[in-house]
């Protein structure tokens, strides 16, 4: 799947929803979601981290239907590379 139809299939399971709770709360359930995953990739199975990992991506998807931004454009940022070097792999001082 890409990320046009997931956002397109996330936008007609929970759409009318997440616009009802409105950003704030989208942007809390997603915090949310990556401290799970966070947890998740400490302490937990790969499935754990597999089911953490799409909660992350759908909530993602939620906020960007919200603010009407496609995902495909938003990982254009990063078609080329790192988007602040130019390089890929990335010759970015740590």
């Amino acid at each position: 799947m890409h990320f046009d139809e997931f956002q397109t299939v996330m936008e007609q399971t929970y759409g009318e929803r997440d616009r009802a709770r409105g950003l704030p709360a989208t942007v809390a359930h997603l915090a949310e979601e990556v401290g799970e995953l966070a947890r998740a990739v400490r302490k937990g199975t790969r499935d754990e981290q597999v089911h953490e990992l799409g909660d992350v991506l759908a909530w993602a998807a939620s906020l960007a239907a919200q603010l009407g931004i496609s995902l495909n454009e938003a990982v254009q940022r990063h078609k080329a590379g790192c988007p602040k070097c130019g390089c890929s792999p990335c010759a970015c001082p740590l």
